[in-house]
């Protein structure tokens, strides 16, 4: 451990990877929520086509693929807003079309032999640059800022887009604001997870962490701990094993959350036996904003609870 912590590449990699388990689950967690789990796959898919413009204008690639990643993101929001039956067929053609441009382009550059796609791709604690250091610090610290700076608001939003807007939440915005969020997301792990496999790590410690919690907030605690732990124990292991980086975090989240769902079974009926209730989904404790009720006087106060959607709705995390 002392001789891996000597080398300045590993120092860096690993605080790529604490920034990263800390930055993806943040944003996930929304992802998971809305059933959107697979939008950090489309994304990296899009990302490729920044890459390649990186290599080609020798410029960053990995703020050249934040600009793209952005662009490609308001775009999916866009189509997927207004529910067009062909809006599938656009988003595939936008994701697969993103990944032919940016293997195209990085093939007809003259950087190819510079630096490879498949870094990018899978992942590579080689390629974590000084300067990829602060990009990385930067856009994740704004992400993790908005992520918990507006959690009442970005849930509500997953939870039921129809009363958010009946309360004045502003839907679209933040729909948008999420989007580019999740796009984000996909450049800053790209050098540490790879493109390829960054939609794991923004899915599967959430959903690891709700074999174990109850409420919206302490899975969102929970997870962001899980992305960390499998991000550091996934680096320390490419280290050692001298592998891609990416495929080590992925496969130790995978087995961490193999090993919840083993325990999740016995715990729920130990809660069942205990509080004598039907084991449910996780009821969430968010208080989604909206307007005070009017009283009429000498009216008996309505009874209000924190978890104002039906109960379909609040079976959200859990599903």
């Amino acid at each position: 451990m002392t001789e891996m912590l000597s080398y300045d590449f590993m120092q860096r990699a690993l605080l790529a990877a604490v920034l990263v388990g800390i930055t993806a689950p943040a944003v996930g967690i929304y992802l998971v929520q809305r059933r959107q789990a697979l939008m950090g796959d489309g994304m990296g898919h899009v990302a490729m086509t920044g890459v390649g413009l990186g290599f080609v204008f020798r410029t960053s690639p990995v703020w050249m693929a934040v600009l793209v990643c952005v662009l490609g993101a308001i775009t999916m929001e866009l189509v997927r807003s207004r529910g067009n039956q062909r809006g599938d067929i656009a988003l595939a053609m936008l994701f697969y079309g993103g990944m032919a441009c940016g293997k195209l382009l990085v093939s007809v550059s003259a950087q190819a032999g510079a630096g490879s796609l498949e870094s990018y791709l899978w992942g590579s604690i080689l390629t974590v640059a000084p300067e990829d250091l602060v990009t990385i610090a930067v856009l994740g610290a704004v992400v993790i800022a908005v992520a918990v700076g507006l959690r009442r608001q970005l849930f509500a939003i997953c939870q039921d887009e129809d009363f958010a807007r009946v309360t004045g939440v502003p839907v679209r915005t933040l729909n948008l604001l999420l989007a580019v969020m999740a796009a984000v997301t996909v450049t800053v792990a790209m050098r540490v997870v790879g493109l390829l496999l960054v939609s794991a790590l923004m899915v599967v410690p959430v959903v690891a962490a709700q074999q174990l919690t109850r409420s919206f907030a302490a899975t969102q605690t929970a997870s962001i701990a899980l992305g960390v732990v499998v991000s550091l124990a996934g680096v320390t292991g490419s280290y050692q094993l001298n592998v891609p980086s990416g495929p080590a975090i992925v496969l130790l989240a995978i087995a961490v959350f193999a090993v919840f769902s083993v325990i999740a079974g016995p715990l729920a009926r130990r809660r069942h036996r205990r509080g004598g209730t039907e084991p449910g989904p996780q009821v969430c404790d968010v208080r989604i904003p909206g307007p005070a009720r009017s009283q009429n006087p000498g009216q008996a106060p309505e009874k209000t609870s924190s978890d104002t959607t039906t109960p379909e709705r609040r079976a959200g995390l859990a599903q």
